[in-house]
């Protein structure tokens, strides 16, 4: 009888470790997706939203590897003012360009919860206007059934990596912008899509 329960426990534990060690994959909803984004100058705050455009990441919670890509809208970045999102998308931005703004992970330090409330942080590459910057983004994660909520916010130096300074002789902006990513989205089967 010992002999049998041992083969049952190893049979089980067999079955049931690949699927602890199956990759993990989160697809966003980009309607149920907001990205703000603020920028100081010396006068005022400027505040305006992007668009998510898709958003698929797989990892592996054994190791914290991962992949995929978080693609955000460059051309659908308002701010509220018809002039100042004219000069952001031509000079500043330069959209029609660069239509693209990605995130791409590649490692996930810390655990998805499978129930309740997490933090994570994920280290990938920030693309913006055609050039790759390392980034680590602190996400508060908040899992309900296969739904998952994830809020980050984090600092773009956006002139630092190469965008042109709006600033003018009269007005003063800050050299980074603040964003605020709000997102929703389902785990799907793992080992699936």
């Amino acid at each position: 009888m010992r002999k049998l329960k041992t083969r049952l426990f190893f049979g089980a534990l067999c079955c049931v470790l690949p699927l602890l060690a199956a990759e993990t994959t989160l697809i966003f909803d980009p309607p149920k997706t907001e990205i703000h984004w603020t920028l100081d100058t010396l006068l005022h705050t400027v505040h305006g939203t992007f668009q998510l455009r898709s958003g698929t990441v797989r990892f592996d919670p054994t190791t914290g590897q991962a992949s995929g890509a978080l693609v955000v809208d460059a051309r659908s970045g308002q701010s509220g003012g018809s002039s100042r999102d004219s000069r952001m998308h031509s000079s500043i931005l330069e959209s029609p360009k660069f239509a693209d703004i990605v995130f791409r992970p590649d490692h996930v330090e810390g655990q998805i919860p499978a129930q309740g409330k997490g933090s994570i942080r994920v280290h990938g590459l920030f693309e913006l206007h055609g050039q790759s910057h390392e980034m680590i983004l602190p996400m508060e994660l908040n899992v309900e059934a296969q739904q998952i909520g994830a809020k980050t916010h984090f600092p773009v130096p956006y002139i630092s990596w190469g965008l042109k300074n709006p600033s003018t002789f009269i007005l003063k902006v800050n050299d980074k912008v603040d964003v605020e990513i709000a997102a929703t989205g389902r785990i799907a089967a793992k080992g699936g899509q």
